[in-house]
C-alpha cells in the first residue's frame, strides 16, 4: 500500500473518532481508539508506544522518548491535545521521523472543534 493511502486512511478514522468522541479527552484515550479502528477494522499493521533512543556518535541513548504510533511500518503518528498545534510539536515528530528514518508523520490536534484544522502532514 502506497503511503498516501495510508495516511488517507488513517484521517479518515481520525475524523470519524473525533466525529464520535468530539475534543477533551486524553491523548491516550484517543491513541487507543486509533489503534483499535486501524488494527481491527481496517486491518493495518499498528504498532504503540516504539522506544525511540537517541544515537550519538558511538553513545546510545535510552531516554524514553516514544512514538505514539507506527502504521504498517511507514507512518508516524503522533497525538496531542493542547489549545493549538506549536513548532516544537511538529519538531518533536521530525525528530522521530529522522531517528527511525521514516519518511512521513502525522501531527494530530484532537482538541479542535474541527478536526481538520488540527492535522499536520511532515515529511522528512
Amino acid at each position: 500500500m502506497k503511503l498516501n493511502q495510508i495516511t488517507e486512511l488513517i484521517i479518515g478514522e481520525f475524523i470519524d473518532i473525533h466525529r464520535q468522541l468530539g475534543p477533551g479527552l486524553l491523548e491516550s484515550a484517543y491513541r487507543e481508539c486509533l489503534y483499535y479502528e486501524l488494527t481491527k477494522v481496517v486491518g493495518l499493521s499498528v504498532k504503540r508506544e516504539i522506544p525511540m533512543p537517541i544515537i550519538y556518535k558511538e553513545i546510545k541513548l535510552e531516554q524514553g522518548y516514544r512514538m505514539y504510533l507506527l502504521v504498517e511500518d511507514k507512518v508516524v503518528i503522533e497525538l496531542k491535545t493542547v489549545d493549538f498545534l506549536t513548532d516544537v510539536h511538529k519538531a518533536q515528530l521530525l525528530t522521530y521521523l529522522k531517528l527511525g528514518n521514516y519518511k512521513i508523520g502525522l501531527l494530530i490536534n484532537f482538541n479542535e472543534t474541527l478536526l481538520k484544522n488540527g492535522i499536520k502532514r511532515i515529511i522528512n
